[in-house]
C-alpha cells in the first residue's frame, strides 16, 4: 500500500512550475454584494439596479463595497454557436446596458458561472466552453467572475486535475484582453489553498456557508472537531461560521495581495445569529482578509445590520496594505459546551501595516467567560516564548467596536427622505467615506474614525485580560506606547 503522503507528495510535485497571478487586480480583498443568500435565483435586471442605489442611499459604495455581483440563474441555453444567452425576461435589456449604469455609477459588475456542464442551479455552465464565456464576459463589460464548482463530469481528486479544469478560464478571461478578477468557487477541494493563487484572485477554502454561528450540520461533510481532514466528503453547504475558522486556521497565511482565502459571502442580517455572533463574523472576516461579499437583501436592511457593515474601523483591517491574515495563536476546547456538544475559545492575532496588531478573542463556548491575551502569545509568530521584541514593551489598546453608529443613527440614514437629507446626516456624523479618503490614506493619516477608542495599555510582558460574552468576539487595535508606529501618526 502506498502512503497517503506520498501520494499527496506528488500531487504537488508540479506546483513549483506556477506562477502567482499578477493581474493588478484585488490588491485588498474585494468587497461588495452578491444576492445568493438571501434571494438565490429570484434575480432580475431591477434587482441588479435597485440594490446599487441601496448601496449608494446607505453609504455603502463610499465605504468600500463597490462589487455588485449577480449569482447563478441568469442565463438562458446556449445556442448552436456556442455561446450563452442571458434570460431575457429577468434581463430585457441585456448584460451590457446593466453593466453600462453600473459602471457610471462607480461600481463593478460580478457575474457568475461554473466550472462544469452545469451550474449548481443546473444551467449552462462554461466547462469545456471557457473561451466564448469569457468573451461574452468581456463584451459586456464584466470586471468579476464568480466561478463555481458543480457538475465537474468527475476532473477533480488530484490538485492538478482541479487546476488544470479552473485554469482553462482563467486564460480565456486574460485572452479576452479585459482585466476581470477570478474568484474560485471550488469548496476546498484538491488543496486549492495550495494552488489557487496562481491563477485568480481569490479561493473558497471550505463548503458553503449557512446562517449559524456553532450548529454542525452532516451537509458541511467533515467533522467539526477536524474539519482540516484532506479526505472530507460532501463540502458542499450548510458549514457554520466556527466551522470554516477552524477550517481555514492551518492556512490562513496563504492569503497575499491580489489572492486571498475565501470564507464565503457575509450572512449578517439574514437572522439566524444574534448581534454578538454576527459582529464577530463580520470582524474576523475582514481580519483574515476574506471578500467582503454582503448576502443580505439590502432593501430590507435592520439598523442593527447597517451598523455592522459600515464600521470603518473593522474594515479597515480588510483593506489594510500590509495584505497577511490574522492568525489564531491560541485555542481552548476545554470550555462548556452547548447543545451539540460544540464549544471552543480562540485568540486571533496579526500584524498591520502600520505596526499596529489585530487582536480578536473570540468566544465560542456556551456561557460568559474571561479571556486572557498574553503579549507571549499575540506575538507568538516574532518569536515563540515570549522571546518576540514586542513582548517587551507596553501596548495601548482600542476598542474597534466602540464607536459602531447607534441604531438611531442607522435608522436615521434608512429612512431619510431623500439623498439630500441623507448627505446631510453623514455629514453631521462624520462618517468615513472610503471614496473621498481611500483607507491606505486614512490609515497612513492617522484617521480617528479607523482606529477605534483607547481603552486599556498592556504593560510589557502582561496580557489583557477581559470578559467575553458567549458566541462574541472582543476585537481590538494594538499600539505601540509612545512610539509611532513605523514612520505613521499617532492618534
Amino acid at each position: 500500500m502506498v502512503h497517503s503522503s506520498l501520494i499527496v507528495t506528488a500531487a504537488f510535485s508540479w506546483l513549483h512550475l506556477v506562477n502567482a497571478v499578477n493581474n493588478g487586480l484585488a490588491r485588498t480583498p474585494p468587497m461588495g454584494w452578491n444576492n445568493w443568500n438571501s434571494l438565490a435565483c429570484d434575480v432580475s435586471e431591477d434587482l441588479l439596479l435597485s440594490t446599487s442605489k441601496k448601496l449608494i442611499d446607505l453609504g455603502l459604495r463610499d465605504m468600500g463595497y463597490d462589487h455588485v455581483v449577480l449569482d447563478d440563474c441568469w442565463q438562458d441555453i446556449r445556442g448552436e454557436d456556442g455561446y450563452v444567452t442571458p434570460d431575457k425576461g429577468k434581463f430585457p435589456n441585456g448584460m451590457r446596458a446593466i453593466s453600462d449604469q453600473l459602471h457610471m455609477k462607480g461600481f463593478k459588475f460580478g457575474m457568475y458561472s461554473s466550472a462544469g456542464e452545469m451550474t449548481c442551479a443546473r444551467y449552462a455552465g462554461s466547462l469545456d466552453h471557457e473561451s466564448k464565456d469569457a468573451e461574452n464576459f468581456a463584451s459586456w463589460g464584466v470586471d468579476f467572475l464568480k466561478y463555481d464548482n458543480c457538475y465537474h463530469m468527475g476532473r477533480m481528486g488530484t490538485p492538478e486535475t482541479s487546476f488544470n479544469r479552473f485554469k482553462a478560464m482563467s486564460d480565456a478571461l486574460r485572452a479576452t484582453g479585459r482585466q476581470i478578477a477570478l474568484s474560485l468557487c471550488n469548496w476546498g477541494e484538491d488543496y486549492v489553498h495550495t494552488w489557487g493563487m496562481s491563477i485568480a484572485n481569490a479561493w473558497r477554502m471550505s463548503g458553503d456557508i449557512y446562517d449559524s454561528f456553532a450548529r454542525p450540520d452532516d451537509l458541511c461533510g467533515c467533522d467539526t472537531n477536524n474539519p482540516t481532514d484532506p479526505f472530507c466528503i460532501a463540502p458542499g453547504t450548510h458549514c457554520s461560521v466556527l466551522f470554516i475558522l477552524n477550517k481555514v486556521a492551518p492556512f490562513v497565511d496563504r492569503s497575499i495581495p491580489g489572492g486571498w482565502n475565501d470564507l464565503d459571502m457575509l450572512e449578517v442580517g439574514q437572522g439566524g445569529m444574534t448581534d454578538e455572533e454576527y459582529k464577530a463574523h463580520f470582524a474576523l472576516w475582514a481580519a483574515l482578509k476574506s471578500p467582503l461579499m454582503l448576502g443580505n437583501d439590502l432593501r430590507v436592511t435592520s439598523p442593527s445590520t447597517l451598523s455592522i457593515i459600515n464600521n470603518p474601523a473593522i474594515i479597515a483591517l480588510s483593506q489594510d496594505m500590509h495584505g497577511r491574515a490574522a492568525q489564531r495563536v491560541a485555542r481552548n476546547l476545554d470550555v462548556p459546551k452547548d447543545e451539540y456538544g460544540v464549544g471552543e475559545t480562540h485568540i486571533w492575532s496579526g500584524k498591520l501595516h502600520n505596526g499596529d496588531q489585530v487582536v480578536i478573542l473570540l468566544n465560542a463556548a456556551n456561557e460568559d467567560l474571561d479571556m486572557s491575551a498574553p503579549l507571549s502569545e499575540i506575538f507568538v509568530s516574532e518569536g515563540p516564548g515570549g522571546s518576540a521584541p514586542q513582548a517587551n514593551q507596553s501596548w495601548e489598546v482600542f476598542d474597534l467596536w466602540a464607536n459602531r453608529m447607534s441604531d438611531a443613527e442607522a435608522r436615521s440614514i434608512l429612512e431619510a427622505a431623500d439623498d439630500q437629507t441623507r448627505a446631510e446626516i453623514f455629514g453631521k456624523l462624520g462618517w468615513y467615506n472610503a471614496t473621498d479618503i481611500p483607507y491606505e490614506v486614512g490609515l497612513e493619516q492617522g484617521d480617528k474614525r479607523l482606529f477605534g477608542q483607547k481603552v486599556g495599555v498592556v504593560e510589557a510582558h502582561s496580557a489583557w485580560n477581559v470578559k467575553v460574552l458567549r458566541h462574541s468576539a472582543k476585537v481590538y487595535r494594538f499600539r505601540r506606547s509612545g512610539v509611532k508606529s513605523e514612520g505613521h501618526n499617532e492618534l
